[in-house]
């Protein structure tokens, strides 16, 4: 029963940093890319990956995914009351139980900075750039 509970939260952790990953990648880092005055290399990017014409055209829908996966992995480690630790070995070393429960707040909160980060960025900067007169 705990093999299955640790799947279930290391499929929800990796399935959040790929979705915040493609947040990243369809706002922020074209945003950046272009900031700095590397258009050329965005307009490679799209025409090699095509696919970030689409994340780009159904951002709604690509952080509404994104958002849910994260706060169902939050829920999963913070949210639950029955969210028990890791049997302690006989020695007080660690066991692969606490260590793939720490891998997996790792991947957390990676994935929660950069949803954060393409959030900020598709959404955020230009009307900020726009009040501040950039």
């Amino acid at each position: 029963m705990r093999v299955l509970k640790s799947l279930k939260q290391d499929f929800v952790s990796i399935a959040s940093l790929f979705t915040s990953v493609s947040t990243l990648l369809c706002c922020a880092l074209p945003s950046l890319l272009v900031a700095v005055g590397m258009g050329a290399v965005v307009a490679g990017l799209v025409s090699d990956f095509p696919a970030l014409i689409w994340l780009s055209k159904y951002k709604e829908w690509t952080f509404l995914v994104a958002s849910i996966l994260i706060g169902f992995n939050f829920w999963l480690f913070y949210g639950r009351k029955s969210n028990q630790a890791c049997e302690i070995d006989e020695f007080g070393n660690e066991t692969p139980c606490d260590t793939a429960a720490r891998w997996s707040k790792i991947i957390l909160w990676v994935s929660f900075g950069l949803y954060v980060l393409g959030l900020f960025s598709a959404y955020l900067l230009l009307p900020l750039q726009q009040f501040l007169g950039i």
